[in-house]
Parts: C-alpha cells; structure tokens; sequence
C-alpha cells in the first residue's frame, strides 16, 4: 500500500474511532435578585445548613495548626480521603516545622506522591516550614497578613487554618463553595477572592468559617456537581437553581 494510501486510511480509522468529546455542563443563568433578597437567601442558607449539618467538619484529620497547614497545602487538586491516607506517616516522620524545613526533598516526595503534582507541594511543604522557623519561631501564626506571605499558601488555605485550627473567623473558598454560592443565587462570581468578599458582607464574622464548612459538606452529600439531589436538600424551597421549586433546575438535578 503506498504511503499516502496507507496515511489517508490510519487517519480515516481514528476519525471513525474517535470519541466524542465530551459537553461540559452549564450552570444555569439565574437571576439574583435585589441586594435584600440575595442577603436573605444568605442568611436562610446558613440557617438551614447549621440545622442539617449540627457540626462543622473539616474533613483533614490533623492534631494542630500545622498539621493542618500542611494537609491543606496537601489537599490541591487532590482529595481530602487521599491527603488523609498519606498525612499519617508524613507526620510520623516530621514532627514539627523545622523537620519538615530540613526534609530531604526525594524523601518527602516520594511520600506525598500519591497526592499529585508532589513535587511543586514538596517545595512549598519545605519552603512554607523554613519560613515558618526563620520568622515565626516554628509556629504558625493566626494572621491572613502573616499566612498568605508563606510560600504556597493562599487566602484558601489561610482561611481553612484561621477558622478551624484558631477558631478565628474565615470564609475558604474551594470548588464546592464556588459552585453553591453560585447556584443559590449568593454571587455570579468565579473568583475565590472576590466571592469571599462578597458573601462574607452578607453574614455576621463569627459565621464565616462553619458556613464555608456547610457549604463543602453539603456541596459533598447533597449538591454535587453532576447530579445535585434536589428533592433531597433542605435549601429547595427558595434556591433559584433547585429543580423543586423551578420545575427544570440544573442540568442531571433531582
């Protein structure tokens, strides 16, 4: 078969043999409302959540402030059960920060590979540990100025430090509070740091950290990505996204 033939037939068979790329799903375009209306929305939100979900639960297990410092800095792009399946012997090994400071980079990643992208978080793991023994005594310190100044950590992962290890107030915004906050009408927003600008105005400081935490569980249990379980969340009667009261909803809802 001659060249060309034999070219024009490989790539004739991969054109029949190609999968159909796949269609992301849209999130409906909702109408939000009046700035009163948007804040009661927050506020019955809040409400509903703290009756469903009594406890706030950060899923990270974690002894203190830096063990979680580290899972959080772990959990990118990554799952909160795989973090936990590796943090255990990670913290075996290093017991505070000036043992991570000092970790052999090729050790820690080979730890910490099952995590993903192992290497960029053995860097900022190492980095984030020096720093905190040059300029903070080994300690991690209960400031967003001090916290989002260490090497791989953002106001996320500043936030998740301040309200759950210090109890101090701080709204974490990941995928799954991007996504509800979005579908209960709250912001159209895409980006983490002006949607905890704008929903932290709707609700007193003190709420902040276990409202984000509702907002993981609940976005976990009941709202997810594909297939949100309308009928069974306590928010249908006033989310504008919710198959119950708009009759359609989301695309694969309830």
């Amino acid at each position: 078969m001659p060249e060309a033939v034999r070219k024009a037939a490989t790539r004739s068979l991969a054109a029949r043999t190609r999968r159909p790329k796949s269609k992301r799903r849209k999130e409906p375009r909702i109408k939000l409302g009046t700035r009163a209306e948007i804040f009661e929305r927050a506020r019955l939100t809040e409400e509903r959540l703290a009756a469903a979900y009594p406890v706030a639960e950060c899923a990270l297990v974690h002894e203190n402030p830096l063990q979680l410092l580290i899972a959080t800095i772990l959990s990118a792009q990554c799952t909160d059960e795989r973090v936990n399946m590796t943090t255990p012997a990670l913290f075996k090994r290093y017991h505070d920060a000036a043992a991570f400071a000092e970790a052999d980079p090729s050790e820690m990643e080979r730890m910490i590979q099952p995590t993903g992208f192992f290497r960029a978080k053995t860097k900022s793991i190492i980095g984030c540990c020096k720093a905190l023994v040059e300029r903070y005594g080994g300690e991690v310190p209960p400031r967003m100025e001090d916290l989002v100044t260490l090497p791989g950590v953002g106001r996320k992962t500043a936030n998740v430090v301040l309200g759950v290890a210090f109890g101090l107030p701080g709204l974490a915004v990941d995928t799954h509070v991007t996504r509800l906050t979005g579908r209960l009408g709250l912001t159209r927003q895409k980006d983490p740091v002006k949607i905890e600008s704008e929903v932290t105005r709707m609700l007193p400081p003190e709420k902040w950290s276990d409202f984000g935490l509702r907002l993981i569980m609940h976005g976990r249990r009941v709202c997810n990505a594909r297939k949100p379980d309308c009928p069974a969340c306590v928010l249908n009667d006033f989310c504008p996204s919710s198959s119950v009261l708009r009759g359609g909803g989301l695309p694969g809802g309830g």
